[in-house]
């Protein structure tokens, strides 16, 4: 028996993976920095009894992560599919006035705390896994022609870059890793103008990613499967 685990489950695209994933009978460990507060994650474990697991993690602390790692491993739980969901942009940001605050905030959380949450789970992985980080067209340089959002654009290349490398760190586990673009969504980082609504952005990721063969791994897709340029 497989699950899927999912970062930053208790809000916006994370939740609506969950909710999704649930209603298609997946079982799920929906990850979040306070699962108590997690309200909408506790009353989906109450309609889908022992198909939802709520636990707590930090990214990127060490600590959390690790402790992460301890209980899956420790209930025996078998990840078939990772969903790196997890992330926050820095809001705000001009040219003249960028600080390095903003730019190790968006690294550690977009970039670091994927990849070492990957490299953490990867025993636990089952033979085949697929692991999904959700990157951003903002964080393609080819596709780049106006200075905009500069801390979140730079983590997102370097998650393009993790995906890339994990792709080839976990060939010995036959995983499928993707960095995979949502599209712009309305979400509380996307913004009210965003032109899908989340149900419409997952529910194509998880056609695309129920579609993932072998010759996906390292690619970087769009929400309807295409090619991003790197």
């Amino acid at each position: 028996m497989t699950h899927v685990l999912v970062t930053g489950a208790n809000r916006g695209l994370g939740l609506e993976f969950t909710r999704q994933l649930l209603a298609r009978g997946e079982r799920v460990i929906a990850t979040c920095r306070q699962p108590g507060r997690a309200l909408e994650l506790t009353r989906l474990a109450g309609a889908h009894p022992g198909h939802l697991a709520v636990l707590p993690l930090v990214l990127p602390e060490a600590r959390s992560i690790a402790e992460l790692a301890r209980e899956v491993e420790a209930l025996g739980l078998r990840i078939g599919l990772l969903i790196n969901n997890a992330g926050l942009s820095v809001s705000g940001e001009r040219f003249g006035s960028i600080e390095l605050d903003g730019l190790r905030t968006a690294f550690s959380a977009n970039a670091a705390g994927p990849f070492l949450l990957s490299q953490a789970l990867a025993s636990s992985l089952v033979a085949g896994a697929k692991v999904v980080n959700l990157s951003s067209g903002l964080g393609s340089i080819a596709g780049t022609d106006e200075f905009y959002t500069p801390s979140y654009a730079i983590s997102k290349a370097a998650l393009n870059m993790a995906s890339k490398l994990l792709s080839i760190a976990l060939v010995e586990h036959a995983a499928i890793v993707v960095a995979m673009s949502p599209g712009w969504v309305r979400t509380e980082m996307g913004g009210a103008n965003a032109p899908q609504a989340p149900q419409d952005s997952v529910a194509s990721m998880l056609g695309v990613i129920d579609r993932l063969i072998a010759a996906d791994n390292g690619r970087f897709l769009d929400q309807h499967g295409a090619d991003i340029a790197w």
